[in-house]
This record gives C-alpha cells, sequence and structure tokens, in this order.
C-alpha cells in the first residue's frame, strides 16, 4: 500500500509539471517562430522535451507500479530507473536537433524581430520553471524517485537558458545578432550535460554499484548477539529498494533454532536502521569455517 501511494503521488506530480511545461513551450516555441529568434525557439523545444520526459516517466511509473510476478521475483521498480534513461536519450536527440538548427543558420543568416513582448513571454516562462524546479526536487527527495529527480535535473537547466535567452534578446536589441546562434549552441550543451548527469546516475542502478557502505552494515551486524564476524556483504539496488546479502559465523554449535533467531534480529536491526532496504538474505557459517 505504502508503494502504491508513492507511485500515485509521484504520477500526481508528472502530470502537473507536464501541463506547466507544454504551456511554457508553447509559448516559447510559437513566439520564436514568429519572431524567428532560434534562441528562444531552442528555450522552447527544451521546454517540450521536458513534458515528453513527463510522458516516459508516467509510462515508466505504470511499469515500476506493477507487482511482483514470476518472471520479476524482485519486482519492476527498475523500470523507473530505465525511464530515466530514455529521458536522457531524449535529451541527446534534442540537442543534436539544435546544434543542426545554429549551424544552419550561420551560412543562412535571419534577422530575428525582438520586442517588449520578447521579454515578457521569457519573465513568465521563466517564473513558471522556478516553480516548477522547487516543486519537483522537493518531491524528489520525498518520494526518492528516479524519475522526478531526472526531470528536476532536466527542469533545472531550463532557468539558465531562460537566463541565457534573455541576455541574447538584450544583445539583440544593440544589433549583437550573431549572439542568438551563439546561445542556441550554449542551451544544447546545457541539454546534453543535463543527458550525461542522468545516465551517470542511472548507471549506478543498472550495473548494480553499492547503494551502501559495506562497513555502514558491519556495524549494525557486529552489535547482535552471538555474531563472531561478519564478512562478505553485498548491497545492490535503487535507494529506495535495497537489496543486501552477508555471511555471519556463529559458534559451531549453536543450535539452528537460534541462528535462525539471529538472522530475523539482523534483518530487522538494519531495515531499521536504513530506510530503503526491501531485503536481507543471512548466510550462517560456523566460526573456523574456511
Amino acid at each position: 500500500m505504502i508503494q502504491d501511494k508513492r507511485f500515485h503521488d509521484i504520477r500526481k506530480v508528472l502530470i502537473a509539471v507536464l501541463v506547466l511545461n507544454w504551456l511554457v513551450s508553447f509559448m516559447k516555441v510559437i513566439y520564436g517562430i514568429m519572431t524567428g529568434c532560434a534562441s528562444m525557439r531552442a528555450d522552447g523545444l527544451h521546454s517540450f522535451s521536458d513534458g515528453a520526459s513527463n510522458i516516459i516517466g508516467l509510462i515508466g511509473i505504470w511499469v515500476a507500479s506493477q507487482p511482483v510476478d514470476k518472471d520479476h521475483p524482485y519486482g519492476h521498480k527498475k523500470y523507473e530507473t530505465f525511464s530515466a534513461v530514455g529521458i536522457a536519450i531524449l535529451l541527446i536527440l534534442l540537442c543534436v536537433q539544435i546544434l543542426h538548427g545554429a549551424f544552419s543558420r550561420i551560412s543562412n543568416p535571419v534577422v530575428p524581430e525582438v520586442t517588449a513582448i520578447s521579454f515578457i513571454i521569457m519573465a513568465v516562462t521563466m517564473a513558471v520553471n522556478l516553480f516548477v524546479i522547487w516543486y519537483e526536487v522537493k518531491k524528489s527527495k520525498e518520494l526518492t524517485s528516479d524519475i522526478l529527480y531526472s526531470d528536476a535535473m532536466h527542469t533545472r537547466s531550463d532557468v539558465l537558458v531562460s537566463f541565457s535567452v534573455i541576455a541574447t534578446l538584450v544583445g539583440m536589441k544593440m544589433g549583437w545578432y550573431f549572439l542568438d546562434t551563439s546561445v542556441a549552441v550554449i542551451i544544447a550543451a546545457l541539454i546534453g550535460y543535463a543527458a550525461f548527469k542522468i545516465l551517470k546516475e542511472s548507471s549506478y542502478v543498472l550495473c548494480d554499484t553499492a547503494p551502501i557502505m559495506s562497513d555502514s552494515i558491519k556495524r549494525i551486524v557486529m552489535q547482535v548477539d552471538g555474531v563472531k564476524a561478519c564478512h562478505q556483504i553485498r548491497t545492490r539496488g535503487r535507494s529506495d529498494d535495497i537489496y543486501i546479502d552477508l555471511h555471519i559465523l556463529v559458534k559451531p554449535n549453536m543450535h539452528v533454532g537460534t541462528a535462525h533467531d539471529i538472522t530475523e534480529t539482523i534483518e530487522n536491526k538494519i531495515k531499521e536502521k536504513m530506510p530503503g532496504v526491501a531485503d536481507v538474505v543471512v548466510h550462517v557459517e560456523p566460526q573456523g569455517h574456511d
């Protein structure tokens, strides 16, 4: 039930952000096309990709929320991480598209039209972006969500992009038209960097990088009465879905029932002190065993 509520809350956040992102996107893209401003159009496409990433996120959350089955004994939560990779790929494609358009304008220059409405649109959309960033960052921490974290990083770059576009509009108003193409290239670089960070974070989960330091687990295990030593600690999974297996040494003549009670105590203590741990497997060995 807790996980069902978590997925429901993530879906609500993504839908709300989707509406705001596409509102911002249509304003900037349409006006960018009308005035011939490449940097504003590129910024609008960036915002549009935010909305597209929200849709990818909604699909990923739906799959990730499916219960454990025969083919997926560990559940479907990694599909949320796969969706984050999908967002990164979308960003890379967008980056290529913006660079292509920017370099095309070098051989076919266009003098964009800059008006007071240009500044008003950028100011309004930037205010929306600031709210979306605050909301997504807050919720990504509360719900420990890869999707919201990836989307928050994606959206965070919008503020820098919007500042750049405003600076470009000021420059073009002064006759520095080359800034339009230059800033479009900078925007593409920011998008590419956001994609790199998402792929880097996602790879930690998909490649089973240890999410918890072994020493932290060992300290908890060694506090349990009857445990003589602890070794071969392995961890994997997402920060909200961690799987641990470890070996402990006990007295060779210990009753199997007592050893079982120790393993249950270890599992309960680890889950109590380390939120996000889904399962702990304890292998019991007699002390002195090679």
